[in-house]
């Protein structure tokens, strides 16, 4: 039987992973998995505590030999050999493996990379593809080389992007999605009958977003500050400012009517779809607004953005909230 070894680090990653055991337990994948590749135990939460990742999580409950490694050193390399996989698959592991890695399996290594390749190379693809306001992107498995996500395709998947999608939200569709694509493929990785082809259109990169790219700037027009708000939800988390204070955003909409006030100002406005609701709008640069859902004030949960402006409101004793300002 055919023989995988699986690199991956973060939850997306441990998903494809269980998907995979699973489907091979059922037989819908005649292969198995001869290890798992994982970066080594990190600190989490506020105690720090080193706790394995999820996707070691995953290989230890399923009884898999678990590699934790930060680089692919000498010494990991025999491991791998060890081994003896035929193909490799990869999953958000954190790091690039060296060409001597690149070349133990027979049938090389796969990438489930979540962009419309070559658009969004790295380690952020999602966030930046609704940072930019992309109406879709795409779940894609290509051919590893020593480049950044630069090998040529196997398959691709298209997604549209929802109005109401955080980061998060999108990464967990093109994990289902990109799982049954792997699943699909594997057979003809194996037989190595899959003939990937070139990527072709504009590169573009896709570095770590951090939290200064997610500082809400309600000065920005409407669709800057909402495709900001929604691309750093849940990492590194859309905040901005509340007096001194910082406050996190949950996922927004565009306001298409005209809410009035400086850029920052809050208010709860008639919906402008017509529905009979109210909706919350903080007013943007460009005269419309950013329908909000959810607000986390500092030191407390994530609440309903109606419930925390009528509070906001009860304090200052004032119709509108101002947010925003000098950091």
């Amino acid at each position: 039987m055919s023989r995988i070894v699986f690199a991956g680090t973060p939850q997306i990653a441990a998903d494809v992973l269980l998907d995979l055991i699973t489907a091979i337990a059922n037989g819908n994948v005649s292969a198995s998995i001869a290890g798992v590749l994982t970066r080594p135990d990190a600190p989490v939460g506020r105690r720090r505590n080193l706790t394995p990742s999820p996707v070691a999580q995953v290989a230890q409950d399923a009884g898999l030999p678990l590699i934790k490694a930060t680089k692919i050193d000498d010494d990991v390399r025999t491991t791998l050999a060890a081994l003896k996989p035929d193909l490799g698959v990869v999953v958000a592991y954190g790091a690039l493996l060296p060409q001597a890695a690149l070349d133990i399996p027979p049938r090389g290594w796969v990438n489930l990379h979540y962009s419309d390749l070559p658009k969004y190379r790295g380690a952020a693809p999602v966030q930046h593809a609704l940072l930019n306001g992309e109406p879709r992107t795409a779940a894609t498995v290509f051919q590893l080389e020593k480049g950044m996500d630069t090998g040529p395709i196997h398959a691709a998947r298209t997604y549209e992007i929802p109005e109401l999608a955080s980061a998060g939200d999108v990464l967990e569709d093109l994990t289902s999605l990109g799982s049954r694509m792997l699943q699909e493929l594997i057979p003809n990785l194996l037989e190595g009958t899959s003939q990937p082809v070139p990527q072709s259109g504009r590169p573009s990169l896709a570095p770590k977003l951090t939290r200064e790219d997610a500082y809400i700037d309600p000065a920005q027009p409407a669709e800057q500050v909402v495709s900001r708000i929604n691309a750093t939800i849940p990492e590194p988390g859309a905040w901005t400012l509340n007096g001194d204070a910082r406050i996190k955003l949950g996922v927004a909409r565009v306001f298409h009517g005209k809410p009035g006030g400086e850029p920052g100002t809050v208010q709860l406005l008639p919906s402008d779809r017509h529905s009979g609701e109210q909706v919350v709008v903080m007013t943007t640069g460009d005269g419309k607004g950013a329908a909000l859902t959810r607000v986390q004030p500092a030191g407390k949960q994530m609440m309903d953005a109606a419930a925390w402006l009528h509070g906001q409101q009860g304090r200052a004793q004032a119709s509108a909230v101002q947010l925003g300002g000098t950091r």
